[in-house]
């Protein structure tokens, strides 16, 4: 996972590294840059939030499910806190996708 992550970054970094001097940009390629903005780096972020917000929710179920499993009288007090800590995971990768939108 960090091999690819690496990949990735190094990978949008390399098109800022091979930029022209000042002074010397073209038009067309100061536009190319921004089409490649708008198109790579709103889905990437969109991944990683779903990403995220996916691990972070898978691991906060297993630690409920393991708590009730080990207490099964503390399903009450482990149920609705689990709930609500899931709806604000799951709106942070929402608000990202709206944010996308709106951009």
């Amino acid at each position: 996972m960090k091999k690819v992550l690496f990949g990735l970054v190094v990978t949008l970094a390399s098109v800022a590294a091979f930029g022209e001097e000042a002074g010397a940009a073209v038009a067309g390629s100061t536009a190319f840059f921004n089409v490649f903005t708008k198109a790579a780096i709103f889905p990437i972020a969109v991944a990683l939030a779903a990403f995220g917000g996916a691990t972070g929710q898978s691991r906060a179920a297993v630690a409920a499910l393991e708590g009730i499993a080990r207490n099964p009288s503390a399903v009450d007090k482990i149920m609705t806190p689990m709930i609500l800590c899931l709806a604000l995971m799951e709106s942070l990768v929402i608000f990202t996708l709206i944010s996308v939108f709106l951009v």
